[in-house]
């Protein structure tokens, strides 16, 4: 018995693990990485009650697949595997656009599944939306491999409820993953209320901010939160205050910061998915520890008035990133 609180993904997906493991720190994304470490820590998740492992084929250009492929050997019928495809980088790591063509979705699964070391993903989804294709046709290409049995369910990503809508006349949409947290509560306006009409869950991350919650300190060069604007310049130093109130609420709750993030998480998102991103057992161990100190409303009403939507200076990316959010439109 794990005690871990399940979830359904939409009206037609699988029941999943309220908390979800996210797993691109794994590959280097927020500076050096260790993969024992990291296949340890998808161990130890699993052996919680995590089901729910989300990844995207641009992690560490394919790195973070093939650990998890090497992870869940012989413990694939535990998890269900959540793969994001699309992004485009370069030999540096740049990120040089989105292709989302019908002919790239079924060339990127057909990696995906390589590295991994299964025949099907969970759920299958773009990770941003191509401006250059429309939903319809790309939805339409991984609804061929739902048929053809290499993608059990079809997700999207960071798009706007209007896109939801469209995608979902192709085919039926399991989960949105979309950014939300204490300090990035936009969704709520306008794309959660259409989630919940159209019968689609979401998987929420960045629940702590990149860290910036749980006061984490950029890694150096290798660490792409150097380019965020919420822990740069005079943004970053006045998030810093706003950062040091969170912490002690936290501690007159007995509760760390990140543990305090995903708590408000599942207070205000009962119904869909939290995900935790973590590289180390120390650090998916605390947040799922987080599940046994549930907020009360009260406490709930108490930290959104210390920390409201606009307390956070910054955008969420850089403002080249942002303008090519189909999820902020």
């Amino acid at each position: 018995m794990t005690g871990m609180t399940m979830v359904k993904l939409g009206a037609t997906g699988p029941e999943v693990s309220a908390i979800g493991l996210g797993c691109m720190g794994m590959s280097g994304m927020y500076g050096a990485s260790d993969d024992a470490e990291g296949i340890r820590t998808i161990h130890r998740a699993i052996e919680r009650g995590v089901t729910l492992l989300d990844t995207g084929d641009f992690y560490g250009m394919g790195h973070n697949e093939m650990l998890i492929g090497r992870a869940i050997q012989g413990r694939r019928e535990r998890v269900q595997l959540s793969v994001k495809f699309g992004a485009q980088r370069g030999p540096d790591g740049s990120w040089i656009g989105v292709d989302n063509r019908p002919v790239a979705v079924k060339t990127a699964l057909a990696y995906t599944l390589k590295r991994l070391g299964v025949d099907h993903v969970d759920v299958y989804r773009p990770a941003r939306l191509d401006p250059q294709v429309p939903i319809e046709d790309t939805i339409g290409a991984i609804a061929e491999m739902v048929k053809a049995g290499y993608v059990r369910h079809i997700g999207l990503s960071e798009v706007s409820a209007d896109t939801v809508r469209r995608a979902a006349r192709v085919h039926p949409i399991v989960d949105l993953q979309i950014e939300h947290a204490l300090v990035t509560r936009k969704p709520e306006t306008t794309i959660f209320p259409a989630l919940r009409e159209l019968g689609v869950s979401a998987t929420l991350y960045g629940v702590l901010s990149r860290g910036l919650l749980s006061a984490s300190k950029v890694q150096g060069k290798g660490d792409y939160r150097a380019y965020l604007p919420r822990f740069t310049g005079e943004a970053g130093e006045k998030n810093a205050r706003v950062v040091a109130s969170f912490a002690a609420f936290a501690e007159t709750r007995g509760l760390k910061p990140a543990q305090l993030a995903i708590a408000w998480s599942r207070a205000r998102c009962p119904d869909f998915v939290t995900l935790a991103g973590a590289r180390t057992t120390a650090q998916i161990d605390e947040a799922l520890d987080a599940l046994a100190h549930p907020l009360s409303p009260a406490d709930t009403m108490a930290l959104e008035a210390l920390v409201p939507e606009d307390a956070i200076a910054g955008t969420r990316y850089a403002e080249p990133q942002m303008a090519h959010l189909d999820s902020e439109r």
